[in-house]
Order: C-alpha cells, then structure tokens, then sequence
C-alpha cells in the first residue's frame, strides 16, 4: 500500500457539499447563443449604440484637445 496522501484541496475550493451541489444543482455549463445575442434587430441596435458611444468619445476627446491647444496659444 502507498503511504501518499491525496493532493490537497486549494483554500476556498470546497467539499464534498460544494461539489454535489455544482455537479447536480447547478445549471448547465454554457448556455446555447449566449456569446452571439439575441436577435439580429439587437446586435444591430447594441452596433449602433457602441458607434454612438465611440463617436461622443472622440468628439470629447477632440474638444478637450482644442482647450487644451487654446490655452496655449492665448494663455
């Protein structure tokens, strides 16, 4: 007989319970279309949101660099 110890469990890992519990009680590992959305009028619409959201982005960006640049020359 071996005189080894089975590896030991990382803190926070759990037990037996734990294990139960996510093997039997826990959904399913994935879920089908998740990562890809919803319908196609979604993805268009979040598309849509992301430009206007990266548009604001570089108008700020735009405008705090002409302050910035204005204050220079007159400052």
């Amino acid at each position: 007989m071996s005189a080894e110890k089975p590896n030991p469990k990382a803190p926070g890992e759990g037990g037996r319970l734990m294990a139960f519990a996510f093997r039997h009680l826990a959904g399913p590992p994935e879920v089908q279309g998740a990562v890809q959305g919803g319908s196609d009028q979604a993805r268009e619409a979040w598309k849509r949101d992301l430009e206007r959201r990266k548009q604001w982005s570089r108008e700020q960006r735009e405008r705090k660099r002409a302050e910035r640049a204005a204050r220079r020359a007159g400052g």
